[in-house]
């Protein structure tokens, strides 16, 4: 019975038109080829399995194909069947990790300087260049600088950085980038319809991402997956032989933050180590997730249509606010970077989650939206400022009370004029995208069921129709009756509720620095003891 053949073997592309990816460097050299304006060195750039030899070796057969130098080899020649076979003699592929010394560098330097014995060019392949040494890539460097006319270098290397500036000067460099998961999927999906083995589309994708960019390591996964599978790549078996995360989990527990449901969170740790679920890849797979949630936050399109946890998603994306999301996800880091340091790794896990619910911001209170004058600094800390129209809302750590139906005029500005937005915002139920979109526009006009805002051009990424349509909603909640929302884009005059937020932030914060600055304790400290305070250490009080 004859042996299988790796699919990583069997499925390696033959010509330029087979590649996945990497159409930058494809399209360079086949322009090369045609238009005959060969270079004498070439170097392939890039972490492993991203198709530099691969590519090397269609090179030098477009270069020896027996049709002429073409960016197209024929592949039937004996000169193309040869360099695919590994059996032609003017293709010397040398890998520098096993030999870097200068007595085989120079060895091989000698044979260049004769003839091909039976292709148009002897190509030189040396793959993981940067491992020679010193003497080495001096004796190279003589070659390089006055090549024969026929000898062709094609260098390779995972790490350039440490290849002589003296070499790379001499060398057409072509960075080969990692591969996308949707790409290598679709390559995926490819391979195995050929070879007619069944899938689910969910194992594709966890073995995409598992590669990390590599298409090589992607293929010799889905060869494990045939493997441990009954004649099908199904999700749950690619899951178990990865050891990845079920992402119900990791949706259960954002929404468990949501909720500030602490029972829940640790619930869900518990039935996750029921589950012998590796927590460090956990850690890190949340926050891949909330990455993908501040991608729907900002960019909702870079979500594709078809992607199968698009509506979960998106439903994150509207319950937490951007500052929620980067707060998780720092917190999720460096959870991750402290789990060996925990006393086991479910503590590590648990902790982090409590971690996330214990920091999770309170609903904001009103900012003002007049300007704040600043007040002479005093020893004592500063409390938060409040418009004297919100005196009523209690403090962020405190129960927001509920908040009566009455007319518009309890949300009018000082002045008497148009209503306040930034104090009726804060009693609209709405969070999310949504409370993003309403921060970063200025009431125009609110008459009798109808509201008109003005957005900047600068954030109309945030006018999503779900955005839209929940702020509409809360409107509609908020005065008991249909409300008809409109929103234009245009130049902003006066201060959004986001800018005064921020505004009230800095003026907080320059309080409180001020009160650290003329405290007498702090004062002595600094002049008996040469004591210096750390300014980014300096935080309000809530």
């Amino acid at each position: 019975m004859s042996a299988t053949t790796v699919l990583a073997r069997k499925w390696r592309p033959k010509s330029f038109a087979q590649l996945a990816g990497q159409e930058h460097v494809v399209k360079a050299l086949s322009n090369a080829l045609s238009q005959n304006r060969l270079h004498h060195a070439y170097l392939f750039t890039g972490t492993r399995g991203v198709g530099k030899t691969t590519i090397a070796r269609i090179f030098a057969k477009s270069l020896n194909c027996e049709t002429g130098i073409t960016a197209t080899p024929c592949g039937d020649c004996s000169a193309c069947r040869e360099i695919d076979s590994g059996r032609f003699v003017d293709l010397i592929e040398l890998d520098a990790a096993s030999n870097t010394q200068v007595d085989s560098m120079r060895e091989l330097l000698e044979s260049a300087l004769y003839a091909p014995t039976s292709g148009r060019f002897k190509v030189y392949i040396i793959d993981e260049v940067h491992m020679l040494s010193k003497s080495a890539f001096n004796a190279m460097l003589k070659t390089l600088e006055e090549p024969p006319s026929h000898v062709k270098f094609i260098l390779a290397t995972t790490d350039p950085q440490k290849i002589p500036v003296t070499v790379l000067s001499r060398c057409l460099q072509f960075n080969l980038k990692q591969l996308p998961p949707v790409l290598i999927a679709g390559h995926l999906q490819h391979v195995l319809e050929q070879e007619q083995i069944a899938f689910e589309a969910g194992a594709l994708a966890l073995v995409a991402r598992a590669a990390a960019g590599s298409m090589r390591d992607a293929l010799s996964l889905m060869d494990q997956a045939i493997a441990f599978s009954a004649g099908k790549v199904e999700e749950a078996v690619v899951r178990t032989m990865l050891g990845s995360i079920d992402h119900g989990y990791l949706f259960d527990v954002l929404a468990a933050l949501c909720d500030r449901n602490g029972l829940a969170l640790v619930g869900i740790a518990d039935s996750m180590a029921s589950r012998s679920v590796a927590f460090d890849a956990a850690l890190q797979e949340l926050a891949t997730l909330l990455h993908r949630i501040a991608l729907a936050q900002t960019v909702p399109q870079a979500i594709a249509d078809d992607e199968p946890e698009r509506a979960r998603l998106l439903e994150l994306a509207q319950a937490l606010t951007p500052e929620q999301v980067q707060l998780y996800y720092q917190i999720a880091i460096h959870g991750r970077d402290e789990i060996d340091l925990a006393p086991d790794e479910y503590a590590g896990f648990s902790m982090t989650l409590l971690r996330m619910l214990s920091f999770a911001p309170s609903r904001a209170v009103a900012a003002p939206q007049s300007p704040v004058q600043p007040q002479a600094p005093r020893a004592a800390a500063p409390q938060a400022a409040v418009s004297p129209v919100a005196t009523a809302e209690s403090s962020a750590a405190e129960p927001v009370p509920s908040v009566r139906r009455e007319p518009v005029v309890m949300a009018a500005s000082p002045s008497g004029g148009r209503p306040d937005w930034g104090v009726l915002l804060a009693q609209l139920n709405v969070q999310g995208m949504a409370q993003q979109l309403a921060k970063h526009s200025v009431l125009e006009q609110l008459n009798d069921g109808e509201v008109a805002l003005c957005l900047s051009q600068e954030h109309k990424h945030l006018q999503t129709k779900m955005a839209v349509d929940r702020l509409q909603a809360a409107l509609t909640e908020y005065f008991a009756k249909p409300v008809r929302l409109t929103i234009t884009l245009g130049k902003i005059e006066a201060a959004t509720p986001a800018v005064v937020e921020q505004q009230t932030k800095q003026l907080r914060q320059q309080q409180a620095d001020d009160a650290i600055g003329l405290d007498g304790f702090v004062r002595d400290a600094q002049s008996e003891l040469d004591a210096v305070v750390i300014a980014d250490t300096i935080k309000p009080i809530q």
